[in-house]
């Protein structure tokens, strides 16, 4: 009985834990709706104008305080708003650049307000120090940040390469000054070390050193009120009733390469606009033309560009040679005007057929130069030591003061001169007169010119180009350079 009570048991279990076991259909799985929100970026609307872009992205949109000085000079722009609108439009051709340049550098954007102050955004701009270009920059600085110097170039007036330069050397002053923009502005305008200088001797008084507690000279401390003043108009034009100049958030300029040699006035009239503004965009350039390189880097207005592209342009292919005539002076030799020319002593005997390296007082002499016609734009006074100049004939000469001379120059006043070196005369006389605004061109007469015709081509009177150059008559013979005095642009 017992036994059978336990098989019925175990029976019984077995039972129970098949069922257990067996798959059991279960009801489908509900369908459970979640709401969630789709995040869609909006494109970021683009800058009305290139000012919009720089108040935007701006480091700094505190209002600042405005001092005494800084409203001295805030007023003065504001008593003429025409001229301010013309004063700010200068930057036209190069304002974006620079914005685009200090954002890659990661500096502030604001920094390009900086050549309004340093040269009105003129590339020709020379001061009476030698500081040159859009940036300022002193011969040794310029050096500093490869800012070459040739009788072709000079890079200091480029505004393109000389932006270039003063970012690295903004990026420089931003570190050594802890990112402090005044300091860094201070030290832009009157050298590091003299800050440096400053801020040390208020350490040593437990004084503070922001700019502000600093002991600084006139014009630094002039400075950076005139930064804030110019900002504080560009940051709240309307506030002050100013309408800003329509400047696009854009190149108005592009970069191109001409094969070989370019004459500025043979680009120019292709182009169809005036010299000045392939000048302007091309400062760089102190000649008639770029020097003769495999390639020639301009800067033009990027709505003419297409005329470039085309298969017709003349400049589709390497310039051929042209002359100009060299009336030797004492001093010259083969090995000199080779290197003034950028040329080869070999080529200057083949052309003159010159059978040894003697050359004569007063003999003319053919240069080798490019295709067209000669037009030698210098934007200030350039002497080439020959043969037994000192600094103070060179001072006489020019009527300028020999210390003005070294100081341009950074010479001592030992300085042995040496024969072929480039001293700038600075900005004085007809060559570079700053409150006229004007520049001197050195023009050499094409067979077919006269007065009349070149008068017309550089909107200037045939009685100013008689002026300039000292005569009276109207005769002009080809090859003859002559000077002319343009407008600035």
């Amino acid at each position: 009985m017992e036994r059978h009570f336990l098989i019925t048991l175990v029976f019984s279990l077995f039972i129970i834990t098949s069922c257990q076991t067996q798959k059991i259909d279960e009801p489908p799985p509900v369908e459970v709706k979640t709401s969630f929100s789709l995040e869609v970026t909006i494109p970021k609307k683009p800058p009305k104008n290139v000012w919009e872009h720089i108040i935007v992205n701006s480091d700094n949109k505190d209002e600042i305080f405005l001092d005494k000085k800084t409203s001295y000079f805030l007023n003065s722009h504001l008593r003429n708003k025409k001229e301010l609108n013309d004063y700010l439009n200068k930057s036209y051709y190069f304002i974006y650049y620079v914005t685009q340049e200090l954002e890659a550098a990661n500096l502030p954007v604001e920094l390009a307000l900086i050549p309004f102050i340093e040269s009105n955004y003129d590339p020709f701009s020379i001061s009476p120090s030698g500081a040159v270009g859009l940036w300022q920059f002193m011969p040794k600085t310029g050096r500093l940040y490869n800012l070459e110097k040739s009788w072709w170039n000079e890079d200091r007036h480029d505004p393109f390469r000389s932006t270039h330069a003063a970012i690295g050397y903004f990026k420089y002053l931003f570190e050594r000054f802890d990112n402090d923009i005044y300091l860094a502005l201070a030290a832009y305008n009157a050298g590091p070390t003299y800050l440096e200088r400053q801020i040390n001797k208020n350490l040593r008084k437990g004084l503070g050193t922001d700019f502000w507690s600093l002991d600084l000279n006139q014009q630094v401390t002039n400075y950076i009120p005139k930064y804030i003043a110019i900002r504080e108009i560009v940051f709240n034009s309307e506030k002050y009733g100013v309408q800003l100049p329509n400047i696009p958030f854009e190149s108005v300029v592009k970069k191109i390469e001409i094969p070989g040699q370019v004459e500025i006035l043979s680009l120019s009239d292709y182009l169809g606009i005036k010299p000045e503004l392939i000048y302007k965009l091309n400062a760089g350039y102190t000649k008639w033309a770029s020097a003769p390189k495999n390639k020639s880097i301009f800067y033009v207005p990027i709505e003419k560009t297409y005329l470039l592209d085309s298969p017709t342009s003349p400049f589709e292919n390497v310039n051929q040679i042209n002359w100009i005539s060299h009336k030797v002076s004492y001093g010259d030799n083969l090995w000199s005007l080779a290197t003034k020319y950028d040329t080869e002593v070999k080529v200057i005997k083949k052309i003159n057929y010159l059978d040894d390296d003697l050359l004569s007082v007063n003999d003319t002499l053919l240069i080798p130069l490019s295709s067209s016609s000669s037009n030698n734009f210098i934007p200030y006074e350039m002497h080439i030591v020959s043969e037994g100049d000192t600094l103070w004939d060179i001072a006489i000469k020019y009527n300028i003061e020999l210390v003005e001379l070294i100081k341009i120059n950074e010479l001592n006043p030992s300085s042995i001169l040496q024969l072929g070196q480039q001293l700038t005369i600075g900005n004085k006389n007809i060559h570079r007169n700053i409150d006229s605004k004007k520049r001197t061109i050195l023009y050499s007469v094409k067979q077919g010119d006269n007065l009349y015709k070149i008068s017309e081509l550089f909107d200037v009177t045939v009685q100013s180009i008689k002026d300039l150059n000292e005569v009276k008559s109207n005769q002009l013979m080809p090859g003859q350079i002559i000077k002319i005095a343009i407008r600035a642009f």
